[in-house]
């Protein structure tokens, strides 16, 4: 099925772009995502409704066009692959007019985030963390120095907060009905239902991000298993996330955020499968400190930038789990701009960075060694001395 499901998809990407591609110059209606600012000239991220792509436009566009407009705009599309239109491409523009929108929920969401704030990196930070919105360069190398990209790209990090505060919102008032009106039915499955269709709209809402799909995806999953009485946590349920993401979303398999989910719910897996044993207050420190240093391998194959304020990482993402649900509340009740001035420390801190590349053959070598700690016990204390080796490697050696 999910094979099928697959080649269904493709075939209708596949048309997408034959389409696309039937002309040498192709026109439609894009929603700007950002523009990374540039001396010679900004490059635009657009979304069409099927593709994303990138173009140059001259700098004085920029008094005219702001994020989120939408524009009409005729692209050329002649030396094009499939291969690049599923994966973003960068092309020329011919004539581009800008269009009158219409407000939606997710515009006025962020239009609230900008009434509770007046500086535009925390404008854009809140952007990010709600709603997925794609941030400044500038901004994107903050989280990269300190290491916190995992907590600001939404995922199932933020899925597990949501979906705890929105359970335990939904339990008392669902309770108080369900014993007078329909006490027959299971209490705690129907909240999960209500639950899930919410998060739905929510994924929806953020244009169905990679990471966030991978996390709702594996959530039904779990709903399902749960009532099956089958294992939740199993590296097979992982398998068939990505199965199923990919068969819905095939061009998902060139994100990188997408990946780094699977990679992130993969080690949190290994580190369940060995250290389950042991005190749970001891566990939440050490699986925090641990996830941190075993992803450096991995980050730094893509992400070379280091700092030592990376390990604010570590308290940081102990902290996120009372800091977002506190912040969706501050911002509905238009109260969160009085801890902006220690946002705006944490945002202009000034950092030294240097640069530290994992190898391509260390790199390969730690993914087998991790694929192989699955099975193997040794296998598992081998990818602990790699990851130590790398660490100190990166931060003390280098």
């Amino acid at each position: 099925m999910l094979i099928f499901l697959f080649l269904l998809n493709i075939s209708i990407e596949y048309s997408r772009f034959l389409d696309f591609k039937a002309e040498d110059v192709f026109e439609t209606e894009v929603e700007v995502l950002n523009i990374y600012k540039k001396q010679s000239g900004d490059i635009f991220k657009l979304k069409a409704s099927n593709f994303e792509f990138f173009i140059n436009m001259p700098k004085n566009v920029e008094d005219e066009i702001k994020r989120y407009d939408l524009l009409n705009i005729l692209i050329l599309s002649k030396n094009i692959s499939f291969l690049q239109y599923l994966k973003g491409f960068y092309t020329r523009t011919i004539y581009f007019d800008k269009l009158d929108k219409s407000e939606t929920i997710k515009d006025r969401i962020i239009k609230n985030v900008e009434k509770n704030h007046k500086d535009e990196k925390i404008v854009e930070l809140f952007n990010a963390l709600f709603l997925a919105v794609p941030t400044s360069k500038e901004l994107i190398m903050v989280f990269t120095n300190y290491a916190i990209t995992h907590v600001v790209a939404l995922s199932g990090f933020h899925l597990v907060v949501l979906s705890f505060v929105i359970y335990w919102l939904l339990y008392f008032p669902y309770s108080f009905f369900q014993n007078i009106y329909f006490p027959y039915r299971n209490r705690r499955f129907d909240i999960l239902l209500i639950t899930l269709a919410i998060l739905f709209y929510y994924l929806i809402l953020t244009d169905i991000v990679p990471s966030l799909l991978r996390a709702f995806v594996m959530y039904c999953l779990g709903i399902y298993l749960l009532r099956s009485n089958i294992k939740i946590l199993s590296y097979m349920t992982l398998f068939y996330t990505f199965l199923i993401v990919i068969a819905m979303y095939p061009k998902y398999i060139f994100s990188i955020g997408f990946w780094f989910s699977i990679f992130a719910v993969f080690y949190i897996y290994l580190f369940i499968q060995y250290f389950k044993n042991y005190n749970k207050w001891v566990l939440f420190i050490f699986f925090n400190i641990w996830m941190f240093l075993i992803f450096n391998p991995i980050v730094h194959y893509y992400f070379p930038q280091t700092s030592f304020e990376q390990f604010y990482s570590i308290p940081i993402t102990i902290f996120f789990n009372i800091f977002y649900p506190f912040e969706i509340l501050a911002h509905i009740f238009e109260v969160s701009h009085y801890f902006d001035e220690y946002i705006k420390i944490f945002l202009e801190h000034k950092f030294h960075v240097y640069e530290v590349f994992t190898p391509l053959y260390f790199y390969i070598l730690y993914i087998l060694v991790s694929f192989f700690s699955i099975f193997s016990k040794k296998a598992f204390w081998l990818l602990n001395i790699l990851m130590i080796g790398f660490n100190i490697y990166m931060y003390l050696w280098f």
